[in-house]
This record gives C-alpha cells, sequence and structure tokens, in this order.
C-alpha cells in the first residue's frame, strides 16, 4: 500500500502563491502516478494535475490551472509538489494528493486525507 500526506495549504489573497506537498511512503517502487486534485464545497473532486514517476516526466494539466499551476517531483524524497501561482478565489478546494500504484490483482489509487487553499478576493 502506499501512504500520502500533505502540507502547505492555507489562506492567501487572491494572486498570491503557495506550494502544496505531498510526501508518499509505503510501496513508493510501485507507484506509476502522483497528482493532486481538488474539491470544492457542492462541487465534484476534479483533476487538477498528474506526473509520471518514470524516467520519463509525463505531466497533465486542467484547463483552469494551466500556466499557474507547476507539478514536481523529487524521487530522492518520494515527495510530489504543486505549486500554485497567481491564485484566484475559485481556486480555493480542499486539495487531495493522489498516487495510482501497481498492485495485484490489478492497479490501485491512494488518496491523502486533504489538504485547505482558501483564496481570498
Amino acid at each position: 500500500q502506499v501512504q500520502l500526506v500533505e502540507s502547505g495549504g492555507g489562506l492567501v489573497q487572491a494572486g498570491g502563491s503557495l506550494r502544496l506537498s505531498c510526501a508518499a511512503s509505503g510501496s513508493i517502487h510501485n507507484i506509476n502516478t502522483m497528482g493532486w486534485y481538488r474539491q470544492a464545497p457542492g462541487k465534484q473532486r476534479e483533476m487538477v494535475t498528474t506526473i509520471t514517476t518514470g524516467n520519463i516526466e509525463n505531466t497533465n494539466y486542467a484547463d483552469s490551472v494551466k500556466g499557474r499551476f507547476t507539478i514536481s517531483r523529487d524521487n530522492a524524497k518520494n515527495t510530489v509538489y504543486l505549486q500554485m501561482n497567481s491564485l484566484k478565489p475559485e481556486d480555493t478546494a480542499v486539495y487531495f494528493c493522489y498516487a495510482r500504484y501497481s498492485s495485484f490483482p490489478g492497479p490501485r489509487n491512494s488518496w491523502g486525507q486533504g489538504i485547505q487553499v482558501t483564496v481570498s478576493s
């Protein structure tokens, strides 16, 4: 199994920046994708960004965050980061770290506990 712990959320004014961190533990060598999802009040959870963990690094971003958010990874620390710039009030949500990893009989997903990001106008 894979365990995920997020940190770095908080309150920021519109136009500001925050960096989220997600530290993975457990069966980390089986992880093939990590990323961030978010869920605003009354809305469904949505993908923000993902990154593959192999030698070739592929990233994917939601249109709403392209050009403002950047995902990165530090394999030595088993940590994924989300740098969020030019934050908007509509970015307010609980952000969840995500990992997809190989398992038997098939791949599984793991989620962090979630961390609040609030952007004031």
